[in-house]
Parts: C-alpha cells; structure tokens; sequence
C-alpha cells in the first residue's frame, strides 16, 4: 500500500528543527509582552467576506490565493491567508474600542495561500503578528516599527535593511493612480501579464512586480511621494525623524507599496540579503481605514507580520540548534526493576529534571548506547539486586562515576544532581 504523504506546499516540522520555532516565538512573547502587547488567537477559518472586503478583492491574495470553501451550512468560508482582517473582526466584535485609548494585540499562527511552494514560502505557512490599534499618532507607526527591529535584533539577525514609504490617505492615492496609469498605460505590451492585468484593478501592485521587464519599466514611474498632500507629506517627515532619533537605520523606497488594499500612509518592510529573491522577512504598515470596513468605529491602526519560515531559513544559517539532550537516562531489566523505573523516572521529573526511559528490555549494553546517543547527563541503573534493595545505581556519563542511592533519596539530591549536570554542560 502506497504510504500518504504531505501535501504540495505543506511540511512537518520535525523534532530536530522545533527548536528553533520555540525559540522564535519565546523571543516574540518576551519582546512583545515587554512592550505591552497582549497576545490574541483567532479561529483558522473565518467567513469569506472578512477578507473580500477587508484585503480588497482587487488583490492577489483574495483573487488568486485563498482556500476557500462552502461548508454545510451553505456559508463561503475561508482559511485565513493573513493576521489582521481576523485580529480586527475581533477588536470589532468584542467592542475592545470601548474601553478607550490604543489596543496593542500580538499573534502567532498558521495562514494559508495557495501559492507556488519555494524555499520559505509554502501554501501553509506561519506568522508573528502585532497590530496597535487606537493611536493616529506617527509614533505609533515608530513604535510598532521599533518593535519588530528589536525582536529581529534580538535574534542575531544580521544583513537586514529596513525600507519604509508612505501611500498616503485615500485622496493621495487616488490621485497617484491616476497618475501612474497615465505613465504605465503606453507600456501596457511591455507589462508582464500579471501587470496587464492589474492596470484596470490594482495598479500600485505593479510597482511590486519582480520581472525584470516591468521592473524596468517601473523605474521611471510618478513616485508616489510627489502625490502626498502637505500634510500627508509632514506626516512622513515625522515618522522619519522618529526612526532617526531612535537610531534605526532605514531607506525610503517611493515603490514600496505592499500587497493589500488596507495600508495607508507608512508601509515598511524589513529585508535580508541572505534570502535571495524572497527577501523580506517583515512587512506591515498603516491601516487606518479597516477597523471602520468592517463594521467598527473609525478607528486608525498600524501592524506588521513576521514570516516564520523565511525567518526560521535565517536563522538555522546563523548558527545550529543546540541538540536536544536529557539529563537523566533510566535503564532497567527484569520485570521488578521495569516496574520500579516507571516510579524513579516520575520521581525525577517531578523534581524538575528531563528523563528518557528506556523501554526495551534489551541488554544492558545496547540501553548504555541508546543512553549515549540521548545526551543524558547519567544513566539511572536499576536491575534485579537494585530492584531487591530498593536502590538504583547512578552513573555519570561524562566522569565515568557510579554510586549507589536508595530511590527514596533521589528526589532529595535534586539541587546535588542540578550542580553536577549544570558543570558537566558548563
């Protein structure tokens, strides 16, 4: 029979690389909770006009992207393919505008897009979120920027650049898509067929495209800072002056526009060089006008994502994952000593120690090597005369010592045994 595999665009994290994963979203919580965010989780799937008139149906990700379905009640649902339409239903739905001043949420899950599967991308894929809900002010956007550079930094992640623009309020961009249809229109058989496409429905994402034709064609596009109003202009200067004063190191990109209908005014994203084309490991950006879309107060806002698995990719370049080791190896033999191991081993994890049990009932020399291979710091030894006196031998795999201890004192030598296994890893 023919063994079922994973699915094209899916993948199982193994135990080998988890590490990593938890690390990441320990550094998150840590980082976040620091600056007073508060963690949310929202259902994995959601009613599909969240994201229709959240996203915009111009988009790529609504039009092409999503996993969509009806389910037995006849309803259009689908799998979340971003963070913040469902973190804003949320904030909407549970009235958390009610008790006044900014809302700061964070999130980490799995999204799903139906996408060509590649190194850091897949159909399910996962993100680090944050969005601050509640502030206009540009320190917010400073804020949350700030935020991610410090979780990033706080990784070791090297080689990033941080790019930042501004799309301006709803006027601005109206009036600088007139203005780019107008310069990309004589192109139009140039354009790659994604880009021909989006001149009628969403022409700020060609500015976005990656092939190299239509990328040079872009080059000398309207930039879409010469559209903002006076005070959208201002705006900006502000949110650079922060990020200066902060000593955040940025570049303006006039063609940063990112892939969703929702940002307004600064978008960012922050980029590695490590990563080949697929390069930015976070965006995000203002959304002042999606708290009101779908059903809320006006209420402005600014957030971001963080990609796992680009991150991850990163991350297992900078340096390996320390190997998963256990501090005690319990070895046994004979049906009474069997029993007896299953109460040490609890013992000692009660205790607060790591413990592997060996459940083979194989010879003692082939558990010795299964011990070896696990890392522990020492192997708990009971066989049948232990097993009669009531006691275990214990031996240090890195010193080569044996002792022998009555099982009732094992957990007693707890904070004895954490000396030894802490100067043995030392």
């Amino acid at each position: 029979m023919t063994a079922i595999q994973a699915l094209r665009g899916t993948r199982d994290i193994l135990p080998e690389e988890i590490g990593y994963w938890q690390h990441v979203e320990a550094m998150a919580r840590q980082i976040l909770s620091r600056a007073a965010f508060r963690e949310i989780r929202t259902p994995l799937f959601e009613q599909t006009e969240l994201f229709a008139r959240g996203i915009g149906e111009a988009t790529d990700v609504v039009g092409k992207e999503m996993y969509t379905f009806t389910d037995r009640g006849d309803r259009s649902i689908t799998l979340r393919p971003e963070g913040t339409a469902g973190a804003v239903r949320a904030f909407v739905e549970h009235k958390r505008f009610a008790t006044g001043g900014p809302q700061r949420l964070w999130y980490c899950g799995p999204m799903f897009r139906y996408e060509r599967p590649q190194a850091g991308r897949q159909r399910q894929f996962h993100q680090i979120g944050a969005e601050l809900l509640g502030s206009a002010d540009p320190r917010a956007d400073v804020e949350a920027i700030a935020v991610a550079v410090e979780l990033l930094g706080a990784l070791g992640l090297q080689s990033l650049r941080m790019l930042v623009n501004s799309v301006g309020d709803r006027t601005d961009r109206a009036r600088y898509r007139s203005q780019l249809v107008d310069y990309l229109t004589p192109h139009l058989a140039d354009l790659d067929p994604d880009s021909q496409d989006r001149l009628t429905r969403n022409p700020l994402r060609i500015l976005d495209s990656k092939v190299p034709k239509t990328q040079e064609i872009c080059r000398d596009a309207p930039s879409i800072l010469d559209a903002l109003s006076p005070e959208s202009a201002a705006r900006f200067d502000r949110v650079q002056q922060a990020l200066t004063d902060l000593g955040v190191v940025y570049q303006v990109d006039s063609r940063l526009v990112r892939g969703l209908d929702y940002y307004s005014h600064t978008a960012f994203e922050i980029q590695s060089d490590d990563l080949g084309a697929q390069a930015t490991v976070c965006g995000g950006g203002r959304y002042d006008g999606l708290v009101s879309e779908l059903g809320g107060p006006e209420t402005p806002a600014v957030g971001w994502a963080i990609g796992m698995e680009r991150l991850i990719l990163l991350l297992q370049q900078l340096q390996p994952l320390p190997a998963d080791r256990v501090d005690f190896y319990v070895i046994s033999r004979g049906d009474r000593a069997e029993q007896q191991a299953l109460k040490v081993a609890q013992d000692l994890r009660q205790a607060g120690f790591s413990v592997e049990m060996d459940l083979s009932a194989s010879a003692f020399g082939k558990q010795f090597k299964r011990a070896d291979r696990a890392g522990a710091a020492a192997c708990v030894i009971l066989g049948d005369s232990e097993a009669e006196t009531g006691t275990v031998q214990l031996k240090w795999l890195a010193a080569g010592t044996q002792e022998t201890i009555a099982q009732a004192d094992l957990a007693t030598k707890a904070e004895q045994f954490r000396t030894i296994i802490q100067g043995d890893r030392a």
